[in-house]
């Protein structure tokens, strides 16, 4: 009943064009026909063959000494042919060459004539050498004759005479004469197929061209090429999926809806960072909701031709209508659909923007319950237009956010499904704690790269080891173990991540550390894993130990050298932008007040003023620099008061390059936080500081 119920549900929404598949030529059958014919031709015979044979005059003048030729033809004064008598060729060995031997298929050729061709330089040459056969004829029979009557009948008798003929070449002639007409017909032609751009592929995808570029490159997946990715296949966002699934209902069964006097929403935009399973979505929707999906990119639409994208757009509703019920995906949509009226250059966007013209046009243009719907996907929503976000055409907004800890255990578990891995040291979910932060993407990344890393030590099973290497190196890149470095410049590194170590150890809202090390990675000379809280909103408190934590390595190189090296420049860059946000966008400066200069519309990218005044720009930037200040001083007041343990672990860090947090303990004892760490320690992952440096951080006479 249930399948009766779909396909009655499904023949509401009826395809305008029925009709049977087209019968549809291809130029390679011309090249088949031509290939079997000329087998043909090869291999049969005609009943009517002449054998021929080119020959060198040596042989040639045995022939003509024997008199086993029947007559001799001169063509055009440029070779001769010399018929051989046929009771010559059964009987003499020297013909053996003109003899017919059996066919394709033990059929036996039925010999009209057989000849020699002799090609002569000259034509006087070839006179010349008959002649000498008659001198050898004349000589050898007038032996003994006296007679002169006698002598001169053999003479006249030994004549070689041959009939000269002018041929004329039927096919060469007329091939010449075609053959020009040919080339250019083969030539418009191909001209004019790579003007059509090929042959088309199905649903409206056309291929590049002159007389196709107004068509739609939308590739379609349907019966055909069915999309076989479902909701099983795309772990976590969970809240996505439930919002997309009505959709997928309602394409299932639309007359559920309809019935009620509903209407479906006619766009839906996906929205989230890079990586977090947009298109994958997408694609998930079209294996579940089983009806055609056009597929394409917004850059799709952009040509250098003017008016294509509108006349693309066009085409793609067109052929979406014929076969509705149907679902259209615009990935990377803001290629198109940024803001009307923002281009800098005077008309420089005016083609964008008519493309966009028309999309908004095509989204009001078909009927309500024509069984369309578009889904779109952007990172970028704050620059899509106004009109194209408003009701009825994309009705909602789906975001697609970062996986949370449940969620990236789910994501894990998909990825790991065709791995062989250790399944009793590898814990899933405490893969999910070390990758806060990490899309959809980066933990196939994850996996894959473990994979990579088991293969290049010749392990039968993936390891923890290697999916935490793995980790290690997406974060912070690959290990420079070879890489040289003095030991001056070892040491102030050691001191530098030595001194985020205790910091971080010694606050309360500070992440707790995984491990430390000074082993290079990518482009940092020393780095610093942490477990951060995953948090939806952060304190002014809890931001002013993040500003401390990342100021200890500075810190801790002023406390023991008495100055600081560049090494530092990835620590104030975070320290400054995280400052300047606290100041100017989130209200947390008592001076400034509770004021936010944030645009969440993305509409100050375009300009050039500030919102804010001079005056409170110089309030800001002081602000600025007393709070990073205050942060510096208290960073130098917890390395004073554990001195002798930040020399210690500093130490421990040059003998043995990588420390963990067991280590920490021993020198500094367990965290006095530890009780709020035990519910945090639940949604908590590794993040890296990095230590880089624009030169080489401290030279040996800066040292000393």
């Amino acid at each position: 009943m249930a399948n009766k119920q779909t396909n009655k549900n499904k023949s509401n929404f009826k395809n305008p064009i029925k009709g049977k598949p087209k019968f549809t030529f291809n130029i390679y059958w011309i090249y088949i026909a031509v290939f079997i014919f000329l087998g043909i031709m090869f291999f049969t015979d005609n009943g009517d063959s002449r054998i021929n044979r080119e020959i060198e005059w040596g042989k040639l003048q045995q022939v003509l000494l024997k008199k086993d030729y029947s007559k001799i033809i001169v063509v055009n004064k440029d070779f001769a042919e010399v018929y051989i008598k046929p009771d010559a060729i059964k009987t003499d060995s020297l013909y053996n060459d003109l003899k017919p031997k059996s066919g394709f298929l033990g059929t036996q050729t039925n010999v009209k004539e057989s000849f020699y061709v002799y090609k002569f330089v000259e034509f006087s040459q070839f006179r010349e050498q008959l002649k000498d056969v008659e001198n050898q004829w004349i000589a050898r029979d007038t032996i003994g004759v006296e007679s002169d009557v006698k002598k001169s009948e053999i003479i006249s008798s030994h004549r070689i005479n041959f009939t000269p003929e002018t041929r004329k070449n039927f096919w060469g002639e007329s091939l010449s004469f075609i053959l020009p007409f040919i080339i250019l017909i083969v030539i418009w032609i191909v001209f004019f197929r790579m003007m059509r751009g090929g042959n088309s592929s199905s649903g409206g995808g056309m291929g590049g061209g002159i007389f196709n570029v107004g068509k739609s490159k939308a590739k379609l997946y349907d019966k055909e090429n069915d999309v076989k990715t479902t909701f099983e296949d795309v772990a976590g966002l969970e809240g996505a999926k439930l919002e997309v699934m009505e959709i997928v209902d309602f394409l299932k069964n639309p007359k559920k809806y309809t019935d009620l006097g509903g209407k479906i929403p006619k766009g839906a935009l996906l929205v989230g960072p890079p990586g977090t399973g947009k298109t994958l979505l997408a694609k998930a929707v079209a294996g579940e909701a089983k009806v055609p999906f056009f597929s394409l990119s917004g850059s799709d639409f952009v040509e250098m031709f003017v008016g294509v994208g509108a006349s693309r757009v066009r085409d793609l509703f067109k052929t979406a209508k014929e076969k509705a019920p149907c679902i259209i995906f615009i990935d990377e949509i803001d290629a198109i659909g940024r803001a009307r009226g923002k281009n800098l250059a005077s008309g420089s966007n005016d083609e964008r923007e008519n493309t966009l013209n028309q999309l908004l046009t095509e989204m009001d243009g078909f009927g309500t319950n024509a069984g369309v719907i578009i889904l779109a996907a952007t990172n970028r929503a704050d620059v899509l237009d106004k009109a194209l976000l408003r009701a009825g055409r994309f009705d909602r907004q789906i975001h697609v956010d970062l996986p949370d800890l449940e969620e990236r255990k789910a994501i894990f578990k998909v990825h790991t499904k065709n791995l062989k891995y250790d399944k009793k040291s590898v814990d899933i979910e405490f893969l999910a704690k070390q990758t806060p932060g990490f899309s959809g993407a980066d933990i196939a990344n994850v996996c894959n790269e473990s994979a990579l890393i088991a293969a290049r030590h010749n392990k039968k099973l993936i390891g923890k080891q290697d999916f935490l290497d793995a980790v290690d190196r997406i974060i912070g890149g690959l290990e420079k173990k070879n890489k040289v470095i003095a030991p001056n410049e070892k040491k102030t590194i050691a001191y530098h991540e030595a001194g985020h170590a205790s910091v971080s150890w010694m606050l309360e809202h500070a992440s707790p550390l995984v491990k430390v090390t000074i082993v290079p990675r990518g482009q940092a000379l020393g780095a610093a894993w942490y477990l951060p809280e995953e948090r939806q909103i952060t304190t002014k408190s809890q931001l002013m130990h993040e500003m401390i934590s990342l100021l200890g390595g500075r810190a801790a190189e002023d406390i023991v050298f008495g100055e600081v090296s560049t090494g530092a420049l990835n620590d104030l860059e975070r320290t400054t932008k995280m400052a300047y946000s606290m100041v100017a966008y989130y209200g947390l400066n008592e001076k400034i007040g509770n004021i936010s200069y944030y645009d969440s519309t993305g509409q100050s990218e375009y300009g050039f003023t500030k919102p804010f005044s001079e005056k409170t720009a110089e309030s800001i930037d002081n602000e600025i620099h007393k709070m990073i200040e205050e942060a510096y001083q208290k960073a130098k007041e917890i390395l004073t008061i554990h001195r002798e343990k930040l020399d210690k672990l500093a130490m421990q860090l040059v003998e043995k390059e990588v420390i963990f947090r067991e280590d920490l303990e021993l020198i500094f004892g367990k965290r006095p936080f530890e009780k709020v760490e035990e519910s945090a320690e639940n949604n908590t992952n590794s993040n890296i500081e990095e230590n880089k440096t624009e030169s080489n951080p401290i030279s040996e006479e800066e040292v000393n």
